[in-house]
């Protein structure tokens, strides 16, 4: 079946979620924030990817509102993702936190939660209250993002509902080849924060050949590569060359050998936190 921008994946509770979505990290409250979702909605993308600590859940709410009355859609036609942050990591607080962001959003439910970062001793009381806002209705599907293995087999010790996504940072450089094999032997989902590597890896030579053959920029490689690892995406642009750019990756298909050495570019290397060792 040929890949579209409406393409989804389901999540081991049946929940379907985009490919490629719309990220909108450190992109701040403003015109240019509400005008790069309403645009990505106008253009097709039906998954915004935003979190608490990213400041700017109003103006995401603001443009979903906008943009779904722009693009003739509804609210039901989007998958809206957010996140706990590390300083409501309790259950009462995690609670308080989701009916915070969800009130910013001036939505009634969210299609995603996460739980941030694996604070140590904090994460699974954080977990509970994710169950709770699930088995209650309140979110369609609930996960985690930047877990290592060890963390998801501690969570899954003592957790009723497993989770259904980790978005972790994944980009050719870094290929978390253990956490990858994990979430797919367990049914979880993986999710690439970063996959551009901020933009780092634009200029590989190895990336670059490829770009060269499709008439593709280096970014569209790499997120057809994303795509046919079976990783959901969410690069992140508040251009609108960009944010099309971007999606403009379903008329072509890399090889299996083009594959492999994308793959063989990893230096798991990190441009983000590491999540064994963050003190945020």
């Amino acid at each position: 079946m040929k890949l579209n921008l409406q393409s989804t994946v389901s999540l081991h509770n049946g929940v379907k979620m985009p490919l490629l979505g719309l990220g909108v990290f450190k992109v701040e409250e403003g015109p240019e924030l509400v005008n790069a979702v309403k645009f990505a909605i106008k253009s097709g993308y039906r998954s915004i990817d935003t979190a608490a600590i990213y400041g700017n859940e109003a103006g995401v709410g603001q443009a979903i509102s906008d943009g779904v009355k722009e693009a003739g859609i509804t609210r039901e036609d989007l998958f809206v993702t957010s996140k706990v942050w590390n300083s409501d990591l309790g259950y009462e607080e995690t609670l308080a936190a989701y009916n915070d962001s969800l009130k910013k959003l001036g939505l009634d439910y969210l299609d995603l939660y996460l739980i941030h970062w694996p604070v140590e001793g904090k994460y699974k009381d954080a977990w509970r209250a994710l169950e709770t806002l699930y088995t209650e209705g309140k979110v369609k599907a609930i996960g985690v993002s930047n877990f290592q293995v060890h963390h998801l087999q501690e969570l899954m010790k003592d957790a009723k509902i497993q989770p259904m996504i980790n978005q972790v940072e994944y980009h050719p450089r870094l290929t978390q080849n253990e956490v990858r094999a994990f979430c797919l032997d367990h049914g979880i989902q993986l999710e690439a924060w970063s996959p551009l590597m901020q933009g780092h890896l634009l200029d590989n030579p190895v990336i670059q050949a490829m770009a060269n053959k499709y008439n593709k920029s280096t970014a569209q490689i790499i997120i057809r590569w994303d795509l046919q690892n079976g990783v959901v995406t969410i690069p992140k642009s508040t251009k609108e060359h960009r944010i099309i750019e971007n999606s403009s990756v379903f008329d072509f298909s890399l090889t299996t050998e083009e594959i492999k050495c994308i793959d063989e570019l990893n230096q798991n290397y990190r441009v983000g936190p590491d999540p064994d060792n963050f003190d945020f």
